[in-house]
Order: C-alpha cells, then structure tokens, then sequence
C-alpha cells in the first residue's frame, strides 16, 4: 500500500512537472525553498478542449513587463539574504517561482506542485524511492497577485497550513481566518481604499457615481464595502455593472451602453487591468469622454490601460497606489538581466524575446506563438498562430537600458517592494527559528522548531508572531487577520510632454493611522481634469443648492436627485445642498435670501419715532397747559370767580390733571417691569382723583341750591374737610384696586413674538384683564355720577358753576373711554400703548378746556366780569326766580281755592299775577339779571338790597292796566315781601361756602 502511494504521488509530480518545463519556471536549489507565484503573462488562449485526444495545458499569452520584474524583486530578495552574513547565516534559500498567467487554473497547477513536493517529504519516502534529484518541500510561498486567484491558491495551502504571503491581493473576504488559515499579505485591505474612495467623492462635493466591478472576489467585495461608505456619505449610485476579461462582446457592449447613457460622470473601477482592458477599448472606439474614473489600486497604474492611445477617454483618472518603497541595488540587478547569465530563471528567455521583438535561435521555439504586447502594442504572432510573421534572431548583445518597458520603471517601486517585504517576512519568521532559545519558544512547553527540519506550519506560527524592522526603518507586524495596514498615495495620470507617455503624478496621500476626517489630504493644484482643466467637473444628479434653499425630495428618484426648496420664512441654511433649513433662534429672523439669521426688528412706542414724539409734544402741551391754568389760579385766587370756583378743589383738580397728562408718558418708550407696574396704576389713580374733585364740587353747588333753606348743617357738611374726605375715599377705593392687583398678578415687560414673525412687540402683560376691567370701570362708574349732578344742575347760574360745561366734558369723557375699548382689542404691539395714550390725552384735554378755559378767559380777558356784584347778580337771579316759580305755584293753589269757595268771577290781584304769568315773570329780577330783558321789553325796574329786608319796585307798561296794580298793590307787596326773605337766606347760605 504503501509502494502504491508513493507511486501515485511520483506520477502527480511527474506530470505536474512535465506540465512546466525548465522553460516555464525559475528555480534554485537551497536549504530551505520559497515557493513564488506571478503573472507572467496576462492571460491564455481561448481553445475549445474537445477531449478527442489527450488534453494539452492551454498556452499563456500577452507578456506581463511588470510580473517579470516582481519576480526579478523576489530573486533580488533571496540572494541579498544569501550574502547577508546577520540574516540566515549558514543558511541558503532557494526557490520555485512559477506563472500563473493571471488564471486561477494555472495557479492552481502550480500550488498542486509546492503541495506535491511537501506531501512526499511528510511520507519519508527515501526508504523507497531512491530520487537523486531531491527538492526540499516548500515551507512557503510569495503570491499571488489578483484576489480571486490567491482566494484559489489560499482554500488549497490551507489544507497543509503553508503559509501564504501575497504582495498584491487586496480583497476583504481573504482576512477571514476562518476560511484562510494560512494566508498573509503585504498590501492593505481593500476595506480602507474602499473607505478612501467614498471620502474622496465625498472631497470633491460628487453624490452621483457608476460602479464597475471585476466579477470575482476583488471586485465584488470592494465594490460592495464601497457602497456601504457611499450610503453613509449620502452618495448615490447610477449603475453598477460586472465586467471580466472573458466577458463576450455582447455583455461588453451593455456595460457601455450603460456607461454612455448615464448622467453620472464619474465612475468608480474595482477591477484589475486585464478585466477592465476589454471594456475601455470599446468605450475608445465609441470615443465617450468626459468620464472622470476612480481606479482602485489593482489597474491605477496598469500599463495595459495607462496608454496614450487610451487618454482622451481615460485622462481624468485619480487613482490609488501602494507606498512606495526603496530597494537599494534593484535598479542594477535589474539592468543584469540576460538570458545566457540568468541560468535558474526560466522565464528570461521569453523576456529577452519579449523586450526587443526578436528570437534566441537555441531557444526550444523558433518563433514564439504568442500574442506579444510590447509597450502597449500587439506584435507578431509566431507558428502557434498559423501566421507567417517570423520575429528576426536576437544577438545576446542588445542593451536593456536602450529600451522603454514597464519592466525598467523602478522609479515608483509598488508591488515591487511588496514581494521584497514579503521575502524579507519569511526570512525573519525562518530567523526567529533560527535564533530561538529552547524553553522560549512558540510551540509546547516553550519548544523551538529545528531550522534544518523546518516544516510549514511551523513557518506560519512565527509569521503570525512576526515583528520585525525593514529596510526604511518601519515595523512590519501582521495584525490578527494576516494584514499589515498601509497608507495608500494618490495619483493622477499626466500626458507627458516630453515623449507622450502617461506618467502618473501624486497629488495626496491617505493615511490609514489618522483620525476620522484627517486622514485624506490632497492638493488640488497638481490635479489636471481630462489632462488640460484644473475646474472641478460636475458629477450631481441635480445642481447644487445654494444657501438659503434645502433639498427637495422627489419622488421616485434617489435621495440624490432633488429640487431646491426656498427655505420658509424663519429658517435658514448657510452652506450648499442642505439637507434641512435650521430655525432661527427665538429672537432672530431669517434675512431676504434665508442664508442666515439676523436680529428681529424690535418694536415699541419709541420716544424716537414721529408718532412717540407727537404724543410726548402733545403730553408736555397738556402740561403746560395745566400749569398754566393752575399759575393764572394761583395769581388770581382771590378774585371772585376763583373764589366761586371752590379754589381748593380746583387746585386739587389741576394737580389731578397734571398727573393726568404726566401718567401717557409712562406709555411711551421701552416697557420695563417698573413702567408696566406703574403705567396703569398711575393712570387709573390720576382720572379717579380728577372725577372725584368735579363730582364733590358738582355735587356741592346742586345740594346747596335745591336745599329750601340752607342752614348752618348744610354749611357744616358741606365745609372744606368734608369735601376733601370724600375725594380721598373715592381715589382709596382705585388705590385699593391698585395695590390688590400689583400684588397678586403684577404687570411685567413681555417680549411677543407671534403677532408677527420678523418682529418682537415689547408691551407690557398687564397680568390681570379683570383688574385693568375694574379700574377702568370704577373710573367710569364715577364719571357717570358726575355727568348725572352735572346734568341735573345744568340750569343753575352759570357764572357760579360751569355745570353744562362739566356736563360737556363728561360726553368727551365717555367718547372717549367708550371708543377706546373697541380700539384697544382691536390693536396690537406698539399701537396697544399709542391708543391708551391718546385715550388719556383727550380725556385730560377734555376736562381742562371744558372747566378751566372759560374761567381763565374771563380771568385775563374779561376782568370787568370778574366781580362780586356780578356773582352775587347770578346767585340771587336764580334765588329769585326759585321764588317767584314757588309763588305762582302758592297762587294757583289758592285761587283755584278760592273760585271753589266763592265762585267769584271779580277781577283780583291774585288774578291779576296768574294773567301775566303767561307772558312775564310775576317778579322783577335784580338789575343786573334784568338788564338784558330791559332792552328789550323797555321796562324800568330797579332792585335794591337793604341790610336787613329787600325793597322791590315793580312796574307794567299797559297803562290800561295800573288802576288795577294800585288796587292790589298792598296785598303783592306783602306776598313779595315774604319770597324774598326766603331768597335773601340762600343767598347768604352761599356766601360762606364762596
């Protein structure tokens, strides 16, 4: 059994082996032997396997300049270690580098030869196989490149936990440890380019992309870590389309389709060069430009893509490439290169042939059949192809350095320095083996691995332990998953001036390490859209909105395709494509354009403007006014109007007035807490105090006159303390409503903002409408009282008492205040105060002119009227007529008597009097009363007062009637007589309270 298994391992290996010939391998012998997997080639020929015959390895085609020189940096790697005395010493690496021809088939081909080899050596199969030609088994391999294959290679060398280093594969999905036991990388996870891709979007304010993606496991994972940043970032996504290399024309030309008919000008790429090269040769053919492409790493610097050919198409490409490192004595190790001295590397032959178009007449083939791509360009084909184009023999003696390839850029050494690292990872994993010190080892009970019996997996526990510093001072360590996190350079592809050639120009860097936010930096300067325009291209579904505006869904389309909305009165937006306006704060309003937030207009009945100045003018008018009267009062206080007027009261009554007119200015200007309390109070105090000195005078004068005799009790309730005590408790009872009110609901300064939004109105809340209610009422309760004694002694002497004037001023009183109430609910802010001011200016007005007026001007005009005789005159004329209206009624009493009695029909005094009653006064008035009725009936009559009785002269015109006098006269003179003591007493009853 045992015969048969090695038997069948040997027939694996021998086909596995023939399967790659010393032509199609690089390999040295060693100690210990680093496996090695690189795109030699970018593809192979399409050919249909029928299976009539025994199947042939399909041929690999188009020559990879640049996989040739990653496997020349692995070589380079191995043999600085060999002359390295510190590294390894004693120690030689050798190695198997095979081409996986960029198919995950041919990689797999080679992966099951490092399996093979190891498989023999783990059965100890010396004993029974004599093979002279031993190889070491491979404790390790450096690659692959692409994602998917390395994800083929990872899943086979899992199985045998050997360690895989890849210098180029990027995916996400290969850090799952649990699926990939055994890989590593020297290149960052895709995670973060994917990351760096959406903030640099994100950079240039983009929100509306394609996404192409290679169909295999770099593609698909990046792509889909990307969309998940994008959603984050607000970016929408137009198309996202699936290429491959072995995509068929059809399915290409979709993608295009897709690509041409779509708004979204910039367009994000995980893809490798070879996958996308079909695709942007169609897009060259149909010449669609203005695209702006994001390249992930794998093509940004491909030299299948990077073509001048490819660059109006494809200019405006930003681009993300690994760090780039140093690797002193690489760029002559490269120029060393021949086909005669590089006797372990097979694939130098073909490079040779590659390089200068030519063949090596010793080689197996006289003319290679394959498709050549020389700087870009298809060359000719050899027999494989039934073509005659026959390449003319090389020299050996061409110079490497006279001919521009991919293979001699080393100016940015990338993927490069990637497999140097990862040589350089193995070498000190195989180090710290070397150097260990039993009872400090990795393994159980602090065992150590023997270096000369190294097995792979043992290899891998120091690769996941490694740490180490490399050749530009930096830690390499590899974090739990196997990755070494890495920064990544922004590039930006350039027309060369010089030769034509692209050249790729960093513009910014992105560095994993740093904060959220800082870590993409680019310069903005260095960049050239489409190679010429430094302008920023547009790449939105809709334009952007300006301040003042907010985006706008519409329905049925993504989130990033909206209209702009003007943000509504009181919000604002200050930067471009808002996604919500802010509410201003409480006391700010949105400008005219709503970008931002400015101060509302405050409003209050200012001593400033016209209309708080007109009412100041018409307050200080007032006054003055007042002070005026109350100075002509104080000036003239003992002449007889003055006198009459109840001086006292009418001092009281100007005071009153003045505070009056002084309370409107509490209305004027800015509302703070101490005017808000005082305002009111001082108001309502001020018109009670003014009502209740009319009222008490009003009422006075009318008690008085209407009084059949006033007595000395009248005098006595009616004196000057009396009068005073009533107008003190009708003003305590305001005071009292006053105090209640500013003590259980106070009024304070109130700053409103919703009778108009841009504007706040500072009032005054009066804490309380039921109290303002009851001290304006009370005003107006007492105000109407007045106006009823006023009313009522409308007729007595005017020149005494101006009650039809005060009965005049009580209309405007009411006017006013009745007028206020409809005006005052129906008025808000700054008007509320202007409309109690001039309410309390016309009110004040009211009362000054009706009752003061008259009496100043006849003060300061009329002097001649100012005299006792002349009130004396108008007191005893309506005592007179008072009696002489008792008289006639006496009369009437009595003859109506006396006809019942008699029946007399005879011609009496008393008839005499009650015939004329119906055309004169039965008495005579005093002269000065007369005087006016004397002109114009022609009369003589005369008054005199005695000291102690009345003398009463009394004459007719009808002379045809004094025989009739002369026979009565006795008995009138008697009855007259008796009148006038009763008209003497009123009189003399007014005369003290004058």
């Amino acid at each position: 059994m045992t015969s048969y298994s090695c038997c069948l391992i040997l027939l694996l290996f021998t086909w596995n082996t023939a399967a790659y010939g010393p032509n199609q391998r690089a390999q040295k012998k060693g100690d210990i032997i680093l496996g090695g997997l690189f795109p030699i080639h970018f593809g192979v020929a399409a050919k249909d396997q029928d299976l009539k015959s025994r199947p042939e390895s399909v041929e690999c085609i188009r020559y990879n300049f640049r996989g040739f020189r990653w496997l020349q940096a692995m070589i380079f790697a191995i043999e600085e270690i060999n002359s390295s005395p510190t590294l390894l010493p004693n120690m030689t690496l050798g190695y198997r580098i095979f081409d996986t021809c960029n198919t995950v088939s041919k990689a797999l081909e080679a992966t099951l030869s490092f399996v093979a080899q190891n498989k023999i050596d783990s059965l100890n199969l010396d004993e029974f196989c004599n093979c002279s030609e031993h190889i070491p088994s491979t404790i390790a391999v450096v690659g692959a490149t692409g994602s998917g294959i390395s994800t083929a290679v990872a899943n086979l060398l899992g199985l045998f936990y050997i360690p895989q280093v890849s210098y180029a594969s990027s995916s996400r999905l290969l850090s799952n440890k649990n699926q990939f036991k055994s890989f590593l990388r020297t290149i960052p996870n895709d995670e973060h380019q994917a990351t760096a891709m959406a903030d640099i979007i994100e950079y240039f304010r983009w929100n509306w992309v394609g996404t192409i993606a290679a169909d295999d496991d770099y593609g698909r994972p990046g792509i889909e870590k990307f969309r998940e940043e994008a959603e984050e970032r607000d970016i929408c996504i137009d198309f996202s389309e699936l290429i491959s290399q072995y995509s068929d024309e059809e399915e290409i030309q979709q993608v295009v389709e897709v690509i041409q008919n779509s708004t979204a000008r910039v367009i994000v790429v995980f893809s490798s060069g070879p996958d996308l090269e079909p695709l942007i040769k169609e897009i060259v053919r149909r010449n669609i430009t203005g695209k702006i492409w994001l390249a992930s790493e794998a093509w940004a610097s491909s030299s299948l893509i990077a073509m001048p050919e490819f660059f109006r198409v494809i200019g405006s490409t930003i681009g993300f490439a690994l760090k780039a490192g140093q690797i002193p004595g690489f760029r002559e190790f490269l120029q060393k290169v021949h086909p005669k001295k590089s006797t372990n590397n097979g694939f130098a032959k073909e490079f040779w042939e590659e390089t200068f178009n030519c063949y090596l007449p010793d080689g197996s083939k006289n003319s290679p059949a394959s498709s050549s791509f020389h700087k870009g360009h298809e060359e000719g084909l050899g027999a494989g192809n039934g073509t005659s184009a026959f390449r003319p023999p090389c020299t050996g003696d061409e110079n490497i350095t006279s001919v521009e390839t991919p293979y001699m850029d080393y100016t940015h050494l990338r993927i490069s320095y990637n497999v140097y690292l990862a040589v350089y990872s193995i070498a000190h994993a195989l180090q710290d083996i070397y150097t260990c010190t039993p009872g400090k080892g990795l393994f159980t009970n602090g065992s150590c691995a023997d270096i000369k019996k190294v097995e792979a997996w043992q290899v891998l526990k120091h690769l996941r332990h490694l740490n180490f510093t490399n050749n530009m001072g930096e830690q390499v360590d590899f974090d739990e998953f196997g990755d070494l996190v890495g920064n990544y350079s922004i590039i930006n592809w350039h027309l060369s001036p010089e030769d034509g050639s692209v050249v790729f120009e960093e513009v910014g860097h992105y560095n994993v390490y740093a904060k959220k936010g800082e870590r993409l930096f680019i310069n903005e300067n260095k960049i050239l859209w489409g190679g010429l325009s430094k302008e920023v291209p547009f790449s939105n579904c809709s334009r952007d909105c300006l301040p003042g505006t907010r985006k706008g869904i519409i329905e049925g389309e993504p989130t990033c395709c909206f209209e702009c909305v003007d943000c509504p009165d009181g919000e604002y937006s200050d930067e471009t494509d808002a996604s919500a306006c802010d509410k201003c704060p409480e006391d700010y309003w949105s400008n005219e354009n709503h970008t931002s937030c400015i101060p509302k207009q405050i409003e209050f009945l200012a001593w400033t403007e016209p209309f708080g100045i007109a009412l100041t003018l018409f307050a200080v008018l007032g006054i003055f006014l007042t002070s005026f009267v109350l100075g002509v009062f104080t000036k003239f206080r003992n002449t007889p109007i003055v006198k009459a007027t109840n001086r006292e009261l009418s001092y009281l009554l100007l005071f009153s007035l003045l505070c009056c007119f002084s309370s409107s200015l509490f209305f004027i200007g800015e509302p703070q807490n101490w005017t808000c309390r005082l305002r009111q109070p001082a108001f309502g105090i001020s018109f009670v105090l003014c009502i209740s000195c009319i009222l008490v005078k009003t009422n006075r004068v009318l008690l008085v006159f209407e009084a059949k005799i006033p007595t000395s009790l009248h005098r006595k309730w009616w004196g000057l303390n009396l009068q005073f005590l009533l107008v003190f408790l009708c003003t305590f009872v305001q005071i009292v409503i006053c105090v209640i009110w500013l003590y259980t609901a106070p009024p304070s300064s109130y700053r409103n903002h919703e009778l108009e939004d841009e504007i706040i109105f500072i009032t005054c809340h009066e804490g309380s409408l039921m109290a303002l209610g009851f001290l304006i009422g009370y005003t107006c309760l007492l105000a109407a009282i007045c106006f009823f004694f006023a009313f009522k002694s409308r007729k007595l002497p005017e020149n005494f008492n101006e009650a039809k004037f005060i009965t005049f001023s009580m209309l405007i009183f009411f006017i006013v205040w009745i007028s206020f109430i409809p005006a005052y609910a129906s008025t808000y802010g700054k008007f509320v105060s202007a409309v109690e001011v001039i309410a309390i200016l016309a009110a004040s007005f009211g009362l000054l002119a009706c009752i003061f007026f008259n009496k100043v001007y006849i003060i300061l005009f009329k002097p001649s009227r100012n005299t006792i005789e002349e009130v004396r005159c108008s007191t005893a004329a309506h005592a007179f007529k008072v009696a002489a209206r008792a008289t006639l009624r006496r009369s009437n009493v009595s003859r109506k008597r006396s006809n019942s009695l008699g029946g007399s029909t005879g011609s009496t005094p008393s008839s005499s009097i009650s015939s004329k009653s119906n055309h004169e006064d039965p008495f005579p008035l005093p002269a000065c009363a007369e005087r006016q009725r004397q002109q114009q009936r022609g009369c003589k009559q005369k008054v005199s007062f005695g000291s102690g009785t009345v003398t009463l002269s009394l004459s007719f015109e009808e002379p045809q009637k004094n025989a009739m006098a002369n026979r009565n006269a006795k008995r009138r003179n008697s009855l007259e007589a008796q009148n006038s003591d009763d008209s003497l007493m009123r009189h003399r009853a007014l005369l003290p309270l004058q």
